[in-house]
């Protein structure tokens, strides 16, 4: 794409943040057009069908939404008002244990304590959170510069922070407790203990006992289809299968790795900042798997059989082990594998054969060029003997060719580098607002900038928000309801 035609502002990337992002500026009255380069829309929200099996469906990167009805953007943007039908199971995620029962994480608070060895302490981990779990998300969800609106539940946190994100993490008893909150916080990818994890951790976990962790009836798809829907309805016009490759005129939004910068701007991204880019560091990776299978899994515990979210790490050691190693560039034996299973909470994704998905994700150092396909089998029938046998069919993506399936997922970094605590707070570069960029009308809205990822367009909103008053004087955002 050489140059666009008149337009206010141009969104590169239709993820979930660019989408966000083109919404917030087609309602305040600017004409908006989203280029995407692959041939679908949706970015890491996309479900596309399975090669062979057309009526099984596989989610591209997120499966599972814990933000659907939590996130400030979404939440006001009413996903369910616009048709999207978002499932909340009993069971929000479960942990098989190597020679134990598996730890089960359900929606209701009192039940998951209940069957925890120790769940006295996942209550004083948690159960306060949950009373104020609008304010947990206004401080991990919010831009790093305001005060958080809720003192009280912002003091929580940052007890639970200092004591999970730190050595002091064992005030968390009881092996199945541990491992419980342990595979919540490896959503972030990172070493464990560490702030960011335990940030992520906890976030989640509230969530799991309040809003729940719905699943989108149909795919993750519907929810870009819903704000695609939007943007239209509002006059904003997008465009797949079509890359950016020189800079487009006016302001432009970019939700992609800030490195693509580089190499749209070239000679007028200035010298500090091109140097501060071509050392920007990506994060560990994922090797990506999804599996077709004939029936139910056979598990040796039926305690996992209800979960649609799976933590497949084995123990809090384990776990923490694995992240440590893929952080030092090495692939643990038994690597932090993520796992969904939609179908449980949509019977719909199960064809008239009897098939369904498998969606699962394992945690691998940057750029590796391994199949965990294997791998994770072997882990799958570690818990459940006879996995193998209902696997009908495996689509396996190697970390190091995730970004042909998305240019942000640099080495198989979901968090486009955005995963630690120096990017949380300052964003891809050390900068006050970090949103912008020295390039002129140039803004950054991806998972790379403050909150960080996750399927949630607060990146996008912080992004709009400055570049709507530095850019037309909108001092006032738009409503996003229905």
């Amino acid at each position: 794409m050489g140059s666009n035609w008149a337009v206010d502002v141009t969104v590169v990337g239709s993820g979930p943040n660019g989408l966000a992002a083109a919404v917030i500026c087609a309602r305040a009255g600017l004409s908006v057009q989203v280029f995407e380069a692959q041939p679908s829309l949706g970015g890491g929200a996309r479900t596309l069908a399975d090669p062979e099996f057309g009526e099984v469906s596989h989610d591209v990167c997120s499966a599972v939404h814990p933000l659907a009805l939590a996130s400030p953007f979404l939440a006001e943007f009413d996903l369910p008002a616009r048709g999207v039908d978002l499932q909340v199971p009993a069971v929000s995620y479960a942990n098989p244990l190597p020679g134990k029962p598996t730890a089960v994480g359900y929606h209701d608070l009192d039940r998951t304590c209940a069957e925890l060895v120790h769940g006295d302490s996942w209550r004083r981990l948690l159960g306060p959170l949950t009373k104020r779990d609008e304010g947990v998300v206004d401080f991990l969800l919010g831009d790093k510069r305001s005060l958080p609106r809720d003192l009280i539940a912002a003091a929580y946190l940052a007890r639970n922070m200092l004591e999970q994100g730190t050595p002091l993490w064992g005030r968390l008893t009881g092996a199945d407790a541990r491992a419980l909150f342990t595979g919540v916080a490896a959503h972030a990818i990172n070493r464990m203990p560490s702030f960011v994890t335990t940030g992520a951790g906890l976030m989640l976990a509230t969530l799991a006992h309040t809003v729940g962790w719905p699943i989108p009836v149909g795919g993750s798809q519907a929810i870009p289809d819903a704000l695609i829907a939007d943007l239209r309805a509002h006059g904003g016009v997008i465009t797949a299968g079509e890359a950016v490759t020189e800079p487009p005129g006016g302001v432009v939004l970019f939700d992609t790795a800030p490195t693509a910068l580089l190499s749209i701007y070239r000679n007028a991204v200035p010298a500090r900042y091109a140097k501060a880019l071509r050392h920007y560091r990506f994060g560990p990776g994922v090797a990506k798997v999804d599996f077709v299978l004939s029936d139910e899994i056979p598990w040796a515990d039926p305690r996992a059989a209800d979960a649609p979210t799976l933590h497949m790490g084995g123990s809090r050691e384990q776990m923490a082990h694995a992240e440590k190693e893929i952080a030092a560039g090495r692939h643990p034996e038994w690597p932090m594998v993520l796992a969904s299973l939609p179908h449980l909470a949509d019977p719909n994704r199960i064809d008239a054969q009897g098939r369904r998905p498998l969606w699962t994700y394992a945690h691998v150092p940057h750029g590796s060029p391994v199949d965990q396909a294997e791998t994770i089998t072997q882990i799958f029938e570690r818990f459940a003997p006879g996995f193998r046998d209902v696997v009908v069919a495996v689509r396996s993506v190697p970390a190091s060719r995730l970004a042909e399936h998305n240019a942000n997922l640099v080495g198989g970094d979901i968090g486009v580098g955005g995963n630690t605590l120096l990017h949380a707070l300052t964003g891809p570069t050390p900068r006050l607002n970090p949103w912008a960029t020295p390039i002129p009308k140039v803004y950054l809205c991806s998972s790379a900038t403050p909150p960080g990822g996750g399927v949630h367009g607060m990146a996008g909103f912080y992004a709009a928000r400055t570049m709507l008053r530095r850019e037309f004087g909108i001092k006032t955002l738009p409503s996003l309801s229905p």
